[in-house]
């Protein structure tokens, strides 16, 4: 019976002392994460709205947990006061500048605090600092730019309704094209009428592409002009005989119009005789009068002839005229 009750007693005092442990190490546990056996500093902050943060969450710095939730309060209608527990080990790399924003432990956790930003030129915190607050971050953020996306693609989806409709109706360029037969037909005679440059634009870039070969193969006119030394010497000297012979048209062309402007004036003969009419009268008489002048020196001729005093001289000479006329037609 005695050894019945000292196991039993073994077993007891046993569980006893493995609860005792678990007790224990349950105690250290919690107080390492409510950060008990740890000096910290208290740091505050102030939100307009907390997201479903409580006391005890965790508070984080660039990955790495710093510090806990210590007290939440409301400081004004527009204020939510919220105090930090960072663990001071810590606080030496967590600069007065710091932004602490609302977040999640993962993606449907626990609210935490992430201290975000800082920089060298600012000191370390200190014990009641009080830092700013920025915008919330994590899922907040996450789904505060997909119901931005959602409503874009809302906007999205009106906007293409109502085009898809306006194309339906006619309406547009693009309705038009998909409705209107004679704009159909025009499109299609300015892609035939396109064809056909573009097959005129190919046989003319076929001719230069022949012109090109025929030139790197010694051929054509051209390349005797471009290489042929003899045939551009016959070229240039062809060019300077036409220059002479385009100066000297130039040099009569010149003379011409000099003469032509003497003519025109009065102080010559030609001159008076082409633009005086009185000149031209004068001669006109003159002339008259020679002809009468002759025709009366005739009249006295005849009279001279009839004349019995040179009628012998007369019908001698006429003799001698026969008789010269009859040997000239026998030799």
């Amino acid at each position: 019976m005695a050894t019945t009750d000292r196991k039993r007693s073994i077993i007891v005092g046993l569980f006893t002392f493995i609860g005792l442990i678990i007790l224990v190490a349950g105690i250290l546990v919690l107080g390492t994460q409510q950060n008990k056996f740890s000096k910290n500093l208290t740091v505050t902050t102030y939100f307009k709205d907390v997201k479903g943060l409580k006391v005890g969450n965790n508070v984080w710095f660039s990955g790495v947990k710093v510090g806990i939730i210590k007290e939440i309060s409301f400081e004004s209608v527009e204020n939510v006061k919220v105090v930090l527990n960072v663990e001071e080990k810590s606080s030496q790399f967590i600069r007065k500048d710091v932004i602490a924003t609302l977040s999640s432990d993962g993606l449907i956790g626990n609210a935490i605090i992430s201290l975000v930003g800082g920089s060298e030129a600012f000191p370390q915190i200190e014990d009641n600092d009080v830092i700013k607050s920025g915008v919330s971050g994590g899922m907040d953020a996450m789904l505060a730019t997909l119901q931005v996306n959602n409503e874009n693609l809302l906007e999205i989806t009106k906007n293409f309704a109502m085009l898809s409709k306006q194309i339906l109706d006619g309406k547009g360029t693009v309705g038009a094209l998909m409705t209107d037969d004679e704009i159909a037909n025009n499109l299609k005679k300015t892609v035939v009428s396109l064809n056909g440059t573009m097959t005129t634009a190919n046989a003319a870039v076929n001719n230069l592409l022949t012109l090109s070969q025929k030139l790197n193969n010694n051929e054509g006119l051209i390349h005797d002009l471009t290489t042929d030394k003899e045939v551009f010497a016959s070229l240039r000297q062809s060019a300077a005989q036409l220059q002479g012979v385009t100066q000297t048209a130039s040099a009569l062309m010149a003379n011409l119009n000099e003469t032509t402007a003497r003519l025109n004036d009065k102080d010559n003969a030609i001159g008076v005789l082409t633009n005086d009419p009185e000149a031209a009268n004068e001669i006109k008489q003159i002339l008259r009068n020679l002809n009468m002048g002759s025709a009366k020196l005739d009249e006295n001729m005849e009279a001279l002839q009839s004349n019995f005093l040179l009628r012998g001289f007369f019908k001698k000479k006429a003799k001698e005229e026969a008789e010269a006329g009859v040997d000239s037609l026998k030799n």
